[in-house]
């Protein structure tokens, strides 16, 4: 029997933003997660409790190998990504408030990365999981 918080998974695309590197942004920079999502496009605390196995991310950056992990919640109401490869949470990329940002296509959101850099992402596809 499917748990109602599995219908709520999605797989959201992020894209980097324009930016002093970039100034047009770059399809080839960015993160796909997979996360429970609110009829409201936010992120779903409770839900994730429940699916936190099934939330994963996937940083992708050119010419650099891909980062895998997991989405995770962490005190102070952050949620950030977790690399599996690193095993410590400095290296983590933490969202800038992305307990109130809602994830929906052309929807803008902030992550700062393993190096400090706090960069913008637009939220370029929001998908639901297929069985």
């Amino acid at each position: 029997m499917i748990n109602t918080h599995e219908k709520m998974l999605r797989l959201v695309r992020l894209e980097l933003g324009r930016d002093h590197d970039y100034p047009n942004g770059s399809k080839e920079r960015g993160y796909e997660f997979v996360a429970p999502l609110d009829r409201h496009g936010h992120l779903d605390l409770e839900a994730w409790k429940d699916l936190r196995s099934f939330c994963r991310v996937k940083r992708f950056w050119a010419h650099e190998a891909d980062e895998i992990g997991h989405v995770v919640h962490k005190r102070g109401n952050v949620w950030a990504f977790h690399y599996d490869l690193h095993g410590d949470a400095a290296h983590d990329d933490a969202g800038y408030r992305f307990d109130t940002h809602t994830f929906f296509p052309g929807e803008y959101v902030s992550i700062k990365e393993q190096d400090g850099h706090l960069r913008v992402f637009r939220v370029t596809s929001v998908r639901e999981l297929e069985d």
